[in-house]
């Protein structure tokens, strides 16, 4: 596609089969500063083969919310027939919308945004749109107990809660999970990959080679490592994942990340490019507490027996 001028980012919504997040989801975004000067791109998934009457009521319901939506520039809705997996979903999504526009805002289903959020990822993309070390920009920020950091500041990872980026940055989206983890040890950047260590990145990219997941974020966020590029990310988080509930592809219940949306400005002004080291210690020492809270430990290491053990034991492990 040619790549159209658009004085703001086209904003892509992957919805799936979860009415009540997705009409959380674009309510927020209605309310925004901006929503009605955007257009909104909407993927809804297909069901999967052995879908229970459940969740292909999920899916119905989702996609009645959908298509009640008002309140933006334009609305376009693609709805798949078959199940393509939130991993495919947003790779074909947002390959196809940031060709044609250059820049593009990605959300999913249980992302609820601040009513600045797309003033500020629209601030970012326009600030550092010519800066090619400056590959992601983050709407989410964790709850730090201590927030001393700038209104914005650059971080070595990506977060996938409400994110933007460029086409120049996503054209080195490298898909290959074997490919990037051999050039991530060649190259010494495990610390890097593993400055999050409460996300267990590493072993994800692992996962991913060895067949136990099929996920997009782990491989986008190698992929600008593996560039040298920036992520960009607020003081405050404009974004609340309300998905840690259970319902979600790969989000059990849990509270370690939740933060409340801060409905404020955020002044998006160029500045020096490099990793902010008090964010870095101030996040590894949020890694650090929550690795050790009880509910999201507990959580963690039943996840990990579960890959391990077969199903038939994984049933006995839990009586």
């Amino acid at each position: 596609m040619k790549t159209k001028s658009r004085d703001y980012a086209p904003v892509v919504l992957f919805v799936y089969n979860r009415p009540v997040h997705t009409q959380q989801t674009l309510e927020a975004l209605q309310h925004n500063c901006l929503a009605k000067e955007s257009i909104l791109y909407v993927f809804a998934d297909g069901a999967k083969p052995n879908a229970s009457a459940e969740q292909l009521e999920g899916i119905r319901k989702t996609r009645e919310v959908v298509h009640s939506i008002s309140g933006f520039k334009e609305v376009h809705i693609f709805e798949s027939d078959v199940n393509k997996g939130l991993a495919n979903s947003i790779i074909h999504g947002v390959s196809s919308v940031v060709d044609e526009y250059g820049k593009v805002i990605v959300l999913e289903d249980d992302i609820v945004t601040s009513k600045h959020f797309l003033e500020y990822m629209n601030s970012a993309l326009s600030v550092y749109q010519d800066e090619p070390q400056v590959m992601h920009v983050s709407g989410y920020m964790y709850p730090l107990k201590k927030n001393n950091l700038p209104e914005t500041f650059f971080y070595p990872a990506t977060s996938c809660w409400g994110w933007a980026t460029w086409k120049r940055a996503w054209e080195s989206f490298n898909p290959d999970a074997e490919y990037l983890y051999d050039q991530i040890k060649k190259r010494d950047l495990q610390g890097v990959l593993n400055i999050n260590t409460i996300h267990g990145f590493e072993q994800q990219l692992i996962d991913n080679i060895e067949g136990k997941l099929y996920t997009w974020f782990i491989k986008w966020n190698a992929s600008v490592i593996l560039k040298g590029g920036y992520s960009l990310y607020p003081k405050y988080s404009l974004v609340q994942n309300v998905g840690f509930d259970n319902s979600g592809e790969h989000c059990e219940y849990s509270s370690v990340f939740s933060v409340p949306v801060k409905n404020i400005r955020i002044k998006v002004k160029k500045k020096p490019i490099e990793f902010n080291q008090d964010a870095i210690r101030s996040l590894k020492e949020f890694d650090d507490e929550s690795l050790w809270d009880a509910s999201c430990f507990r959580k963690s290491i039943r996840r990990y027996i579960k890959k391990l053990l077969p199903r038939s034991l994984w049933i006995l492990f839990q009586r």
